[in-house]
């Protein structure tokens, strides 16, 4: 019986050990993999292969049954999924309903998540921009959060490292708030959006439309073929999988890559309990799973653990990996796992329509959404009532109108020849919210869910200086929008509760002092040097950029670490 259970853990046992398989957890597969580490990557949803489980890929619209829409019955039964902009008949199965995975609001908090290989690497808006050395530097200059521990040099090889493989359109703007990356050729603004560019740059001379950044292969190289990957096809329907790869996505990329190495192991249906910690030895071991469809509880060991189960999962498993070393959470000596979460707000929109340049219109679709507009507030000094800023989106396009008037032949030939609108118009806000101590998550006492594990508890709300910064938003854009000669102007502030812009960041974060942060400069907890954490829950803030590159970026350099330690002995 001994040997049978040395033989048992021996099979339990890798090198290294991811928790979660989505754009963070797939790029950490591949660098262990890569650099020859037997690595078992832990993923609780359901296993989802490249092309062969993306069934609606190809479907025509009149082929589903709601002919795109949620039904009301679901609706109903699942509000909070059901906000989300993504959450349609295509894509359903990729998210997590409500009812699958409860949550304790505490304040409203719409919590989108993906249980599946390659998460909400499926899903996301593959919008991708670096983060400036004005953003590494905001904590330490308006003294709100704490000092992150790196800067943008620290950061700026390994980014070019991951757009390099993961393949980023984009131009090089020359913007010292949002440095250039290594890119593939941009997809092109149209005639409204650069008319809106050269207002920008007449009347203000600080604020810039840009093409907008995005995952997509506008021109593969021969790294992105060597992947199986194509050229997009600005198919737009990325949401239900791209049979193609024209998107970056852990499943098209990085998780095929690593299991090409002979190194990977992939066990879905797996729910992390906790990470197991050896008071002896002074480190994690290994982490204990429950089987997501039979409740079997089963552990697994190794060196080296990255914790990947995207932000506040993270912040769960955690908070629930308790021992006598870690009452309170692992690597949580100074009482703040959990605390200090933040997110980006997504409240504010604008819209209007423009009458010139009627001799053009819009033919085809672009994948990368239109234009994108970086920060300009608060840039090189504190110009506004509220503190660091916000960036936008901006679009335009024409649109098919049809003259429903009348009857009979004439009506026929309305219908038979639409016309076309003017140009319409719109931006969205995509603000820098600031992390607090009271906005934090914590372990329901009370309540747990279907694998015995706690609910979790979800206190993040706006403050005054979110509020600030949407009504200045609204009031800038406005006054862009008239000086560009764009007419009925409309604004909104949708008043949604955060999570909607699927950017919580934090909890776990990085600093330089064991005191006031989880993590150091390498995503390694303090108090555990052999678990790291690269996922939104080491952001120590949020900035305006969306953040998957910087995870990116942050899991390679991190992986490189722990690799070249690992080989030191000195985990």
């Amino acid at each position: 019986m001994a040997n049978l259970n040395i033989d048992s853990v021996k099979q339990r046992t890798y090198d290294a050990i991811v928790i979660g398989s989505g754009i963070s957890g797939g790029w950490a597969a591949k660098e262990l993999t890569e650099k020859g580490l037997k690595t078992l990557v832990l993923e609780r949803g359901r296993d989802v292969k490249h092309n062969r489980d993306y069934p609606t890929t190809n479907k025509m619209p009149y082929e589903f049954e709601h002919r795109g829409e949620v039904p009301l019955e679901i609706r109903k039964k699942e509000p909070v999924v059901s906000r989300c902009y993504a959450f349609r008949e295509d894509a359903m199965h990729f998210f997590v309903k409500d009812s699958e995975h409860p949550y304790v609001q505490e304040k409203p908090f719409d919590w989108i998540r993906g249980y599946q290989v390659g998460g909400k690497s499926l899903l996301w808006a593959r919008q991708t921009q670096r983060w400036s050395e004005l953003d590494f530097e905001g904590p330490a200059r308006d003294g709100f959060a704490v000092d992150w521990p790196i800067r943008y040099k620290d950061l700026a090889p390994w980014y070019t490292y991951v757009e390099r493989f993961a393949g980023i359109s984009g131009n090089s703007d020359g913007l010292a708030e949002l440095p250039d990356g290594d890119f593939l050729p941009a997809f092109p603004l149209n005639s409204v959006e650069d008319y809106f560019k050269q207002q920008l740059q007449k009347q203000y001379g600080n604020r810039h439309v840009i093409s907008a950044r995005c995952a997509h292969l506008s021109k593969p190289n021969q790294i992105h073929l060597d992947q199986g990957r194509a050229q997009c096809q600005n198919r737009t329907l990325c949401q239900r999988g791209c049979p193609f790869g024209g998107y970056f996505s852990s499943n098209s990329s990085t998780l095929p890559w690593a299991e090409r190495t002979g190194n990977l192991t992939l066990l879905p249906f797996s729910v992390v309990e906790s990470v197991i910690y050896d008071e002896k030895a002074g480190k994690a071991s290994g982490v204990r799973v429950i089987d997501a469809n039979t409740k079997e509880v089963t552990e697994y060991y190794a060196n080296i653990i990255f914790v990947n189960a995207a932000a506040l999962n993270t912040n769960h498993i955690l908070l629930n990996s308790t021992s006598s070393r870690f009452p309170n959470g692992l690597g949580n000596d100074n009482g703040l796992l959990g605390k200090y979460v933040a997110f980006h707000n997504y409240r504010a929109r604008i819209s209007a329509e423009y009458d010139g340049l009627m001799e053009y219109a819009t033919d085809g679709r672009n994948p990368a959404g239109g234009g994108y507009i970086p920060r300009f507030r608060n840039l090189h000094k504190q110009e506004t009532d509220f503190l660091r800023g916000y960036a936008a989106g901006f679009s335009a396009g024409r649109y098919n109108t049809e003259d429903r008037s009348g009857f009979g032949a004439d009506l026929k030939q309305q219908l038979l020849n639409p016309g076309l609108t003017n140009w319409r118009v719109g931006s969205h806000m995509m603000g820098e919210t600031i992390p607090k101590e009271e906005s934090q998550v914590s372990l329901s006492k009370d309540q747990k869910d279907a694998w015995g594990m706690p609910l979790l508890n979800i206190s993040i709300g706006y403050d005054d200086n979110d509020e600030k910064m949407v009504k200045d938003y609204l009031e800038q854009m406005t006054e862009m929008f008239t000086k560009a000669g764009f007419t009925n102007i409309r604004t909104t502030d949708s008043k949604q509760a955060p999570g909607l812009d699927i950017h919580e960041m934090g909890g776990v974060r990085m600093g330089h002092d064991p005191k006031t942060s989880l993590l150091n400069k390498y995503n390694q907890l303090h108090a555990c040097k052999n678990v790291f954490v690269t996922d939104g829950a080491c952001m120590t803030s949020t900035a305006t950029q969306n953040p998957s590159l910087t995870y990116m970026a942050l899991t390679a350099r991190a992986v490189d670490y722990a690799v070249s330690e690992m080989k030191k002995g000195n985990l």
